[in-house]
């Protein structure tokens, strides 16, 4: 077998075997040890929105995001970003812009959720949703994918989101 063939068969049976261990657990070649896949990542993770205290001209909601063990803890900041509200499929149409400090990081994982809160201006006539979709972001850049949360909530123009916070 010629060398040109030895390299692409072997580079071949390399891409099948990665391809075949993703999403599962596998060696770090540093250590040796078993790494898991990322708790950021949109399938890895659960978000549910509840409502919050409602302050001075505002309803409050949080989206909580938990990881269920077995995920590597990872690190999130600032503010969700390309947030679509939408009540049984049907988008709302509202865009949410952000508050907050951008640049806090904090570590989300198993036993590590965080929550980031939806501020929506009390005034007019809120938009009826039961789901917001979003992409994270760690201190990097966007986490790629899109997470979903679910839960009752009604957003208006003028809605914000805050950055990921610890804690549930």
């Amino acid at each position: 077998m010629r060398t040109d063939q030895k390299i692409a068969v072997t580079l071949a049976a390399t891409v099948l075997a990665g391809a075949a261990g993703a999403g599962v657990a596998q060696a770090s070649p540093a250590t040796g040890r078993s790494v898991a896949p990322s708790a950021c990542r949109p399938a890895n993770h659960t978000a549910k929105i509840t409502e919050a205290p409602h302050s001075a001209g505002h309803r409050h909601y949080r989206v909580t995001l938990t990881a269920p063990r077995g995920y590597e803890p990872c690190e999130l900041a600032g503010s969700p970003t390309d947030v679509r509200f939408s009540n049984h499929g049907s988008d709302s149409g509202v865009t949410a812009g952000r508050y907050g400090s951008q640049e806090t990081v904090v570590t989300f994982g198993p036993g590590h959720p965080v929550h980031f809160d939806v501020q929506v201006p009390s005034s007019g006539r809120g938009i009826a949703a039961n789901e917001a979709s979003f992409t994270l972001r760690a201190p990097g850049g966007q986490i790629p994918g899109t997470s979903v949360a679910e839960g009752s909530l009604k957003v208006a123009t003028g809605t914000l989101i805050g950055p990921v916070q610890r804690g549930a």
